[in-house]
């Protein structure tokens, strides 16, 4: 690490602790991102060919929670893997490694989505995956990478064959996400459909409530009565002025 300041010589060194790169990589990494760490690691796992993945370790990984009889990892191999990244199940990590492993069902995964998922994310053990856990909790700070993590959680959520997301899972999926955006109507849209609506959820309604929390303040001060909004969105508006949730300046 010659002629490096010791913030860099930090930096290079963090960077090979997390992914198991060399220091030829490291450099090459930080140099490209003008020394900023995240840059880096964005740098590095969209470059497959300069990451340090061992294949061989990413098979053994997939067979040691595959289920017995199936070339898949099921929810006992999931609750396992969750016990040994030290992470709950319920975390909302595991939905962004689902989402990294292009993963088609919750709590499943074939062997080509674990093992292309451990490679997109850059890791060949479970020691480097759990290090790499808290730059993958980061990525939901990213807007344009929420955005793909919710529309991913769509489909991802949904019973298999099913268009729809049913409500008791859409709700819990807006729960786990919007905690990250701390909104402030979230309990009152829960309420609201289970009080009002008590159906499935429609991809445009999951699409659109995204929209919604990101464009219309929590007064409600520049909703516009007569936009495009689905109309889902539009009684829940009238229940929160109806019930006295929300003030509406007129």
């Amino acid at each position: 690490m010659y002629k490096l300041g010791r913030g860099n010589r930090d930096k290079v060194q963090q960077f090979m602790t997390i992914t198991g790169a060399s220091e030829k990589v490291a450099l090459q990494a930080l140099k490209a991102s003008d020394w900023h760490l995240e840059g880096a690691f964005d740098f590095f796992y969209s470059q497959p060919q300069i990451s340090a993945v061992n294949t061989r370790h990413l098979e053994d990984i997939f067979n040691r929670y595959k289920e017995p009889d199936a070339d898949m990892i099921m929810v006992e191999g999931v609750s396992q893997l969750c016990n040994d990244l030290q992470v709950d199940p319920q975390d909302i990590v595991m939905l962004v490694i689902s989402w990294h492993m292009k993963a088609a069902t919750m709590c499943e995964f074939t062997r080509q989505e674990f093992i292309g998922g451990l490679q997109s994310i850059g890791v060949d053990s479970i020691e480097k995956f759990r290090g790499k856990l808290p730059s993958l909790r980061a990525e939901l700070k990213d807007d344009n990478k929420f955005r793909e993590i919710y529309n991913f959680a769509f489909t991802w959520a949904r019973e298999k064959g099913q268009k729809s997301l049913s409500l008791e899972t859409a709700i819990g999926m807006w729960q786990l996400l919007f905690a990250e955006r701390n909104w402030p109507l979230l309990d009152h849209w829960c309420q609201f459909l289970q009080v009002r609506h008590n159906k499935a959820i429609s991809r445009d309604t999951w699409a659109q409530l995204l929209e919604f929390v990101k464009t219309i303040d929590p007064q409600l001060s520049n909703y516009d009565d007569e936009g495009a909004w689905p109309y889902l969105i539009d009684e829940f508006v009238e229940y929160l002025t109806e019930n006295g949730f929300v003030q509406r300046k007129k």
